[in-house]
């Protein structure tokens, strides 16, 4: 039930508005004085007041600034004297909604009223949205408690607050631009655009009428002017994401905005000035390629200015059940599933898997989980099938080469072969079935 507060010393005029008020179903609070009211509105979630100009304890219309400051998703309707417009008017500058004369005006309060409540619960549905979105892009929608993520977290934080270039680096599927994102929300600028660039997936003149825009006639098809995004960003944050694919001399612009501020649009001559941080992310060697003339070396310097390496997942084994946890009770959420759970054992093949595609890989899986299982506990049934049957990589270096190991992955390969047929993998190893049996149950296959 919406909730109105009604301020004013005039006993008789309190018990009219609450009657008239209360009969259209809303829960009515009154108060004598600014006081009291602060009181009631401490206690409760009131969604409109109504306020008398002249309080016993406070000026009504200087009141109202107050009250908005305190309560910002409430609505303020002030209660003037007959022909006092002035006190009205400037209570709409201090923040009220409206004004109404006392006594002349009672067929107005409830269409009043209802407009009021309307916009409260606009603002409130749009604080829950701002909410959300906060939540979701903040350093706290980054899980894992494992030293080597926190300890990078604690580094974005620290350059979240300046405007200083990063450089994220790590493999792919690290979560680099979540932590931009992140980045960006911590930052002074988090109330302007955010605005991303994959560089890779355009070629180079598509990337730099992207970045820079164009002017119409600049090229055929360029029929009309076009913003690029570093206009759109502008006040705000650029994160350009596998900066390493981008051509030399797009770099030269690119290194051009960062020192100057400044940049022209495609076929045009006027130049441009924004005011951009730029956030970019690559999963190669940036250095190296400087050395070997693949990638401007100073403008590796100039991104550089505070990098971030990303530890993959493996790395973080510790974070894996968390992860997986929280992937499986979204997806699970998502196609109106119920909680689902994870068997220790299908979370022990999770701990042990080489993740090359880090937490975008595990995010993967466990959505291919979710959808397959026809129980609350995801099993390793459910799993991919090279997961429950994984196969020695030459390139992990997590792999061992001892008697028994190689035997235990001779065996997977085999069963990988087959397909999981125990028969047909015992033939071709040339053992007997019941060996093999033994084999599997003795390392756990």
């Amino acid at each position: 039930m919406k909730k109105v507060l009604i301020i004013d010393d005039e006993e008789k005029l309190r018990t009219l508005l609450s009657r008239i008020i209360s009969l259209e179903g809303f829960e009515v609070l009154e108060s004598s004085t600014a006081k009291i009211a602060l009181k009631k509105l401490e206690q409760n979630d009131v969604d409109v007041i109504f306020c008398d100009v002249k309080l016993p304890d406070a000026n009504g219309v200087e009141f109202c600034q107050q009250l908005k400051k305190l309560y910002p998703l409430s609505e303020i309707i002030v209660l003037t004297a007959y022909g006092n417009i002035p006190d009205g008017v400037q209570a709409i500058k201090n923040g009220a909604f409206d004004y109404i004369t006392k006594g002349n005006d009672n067929n107005k309060i409830i269409p009043l009223l209802n407009r009021a409540i309307e916009k409260v619960i606009l603002q409130k549905r749009l604080k829950h949205l701002e909410n959300r979105v906060e939540k979701k892009y903040s350093f706290s929608s980054i899980l894992g408690h494992s030293k080597q993520i926190q300890e990078v977290v604690s580094l974005a934080k620290k350059v979240a607050i300046t405007d200083t270039t990063v450089l994220l680096l790590g493999e792919t599927g690290t979560g680099k631009e979540v932590f931009a994102q992140a980045i960006h929300a911590a930052s002074p600028r988090n109330q302007n655009p955010f605005v991303a660039l994959n560089c890779s997936a355009f070629n180079r003149e598509l990337l730099e009428s992207e970045m820079f825009g164009y002017k119409s006639g600049a090229f055929t098809g360029a029929v009309k002017d076009k913003n690029g995004l570093f206009q759109e960003a502008n006040e705000g944050t650029l994160f350009l994401d596998e900066i390493g694919e981008m051509s030399l001399d797009l770099q030269a612009k690119l290194l051009r905005v960062l020192e100057t501020g400044e940049f022209i649009k495609m076929g045009d001559t006027k130049t441009l000035k924004v005011n951009v941080r730029i956030i970019a992310a690559t999963n190669r060697d940036l250095k190296k390629e400087s050395d070997e003339g693949i990638f401007r070396l100073d403008l590796f310097y100039r991104l550089s200015v505070f990098q971030i390496m990303l530890p993959p997942l493996r790395e973080r084994i510790k974070d894996i059940e968390t992860l997986a946890e929280h992937f499986a009770q979204l997806f699970s959420t998502k196609i109106n599933k119920k909680n689902i759970a994870l068997s220790k054992e299908y979370l022990e093949v999770l701990k042990k898997h080489y993740w090359k595609g880090n937490v975008r890989e595990l995010k993967n899986v466990i959505e291919r989980s979710v959808i397959l299982s026809d129980t609350t506990i995801l099993e390793c049934q459910s799993l991919p099938y090279e997961m429950q049957y994984p196969i020695l990589e030459e390139n992990n270096p997590l792999s061992v080469l001892d008697l028994a190991s190689v035997e235990k992955n001779h065996i997977q390969k085999v069963l990988n072969h087959t397909k999981g047929n125990k028969t047909e993998a015992a033939r071709l190893m040339n053992i007997g079935l019941t060996t093999l049996y033994r084999k599997i149950e003795e390392y756990k296959i």
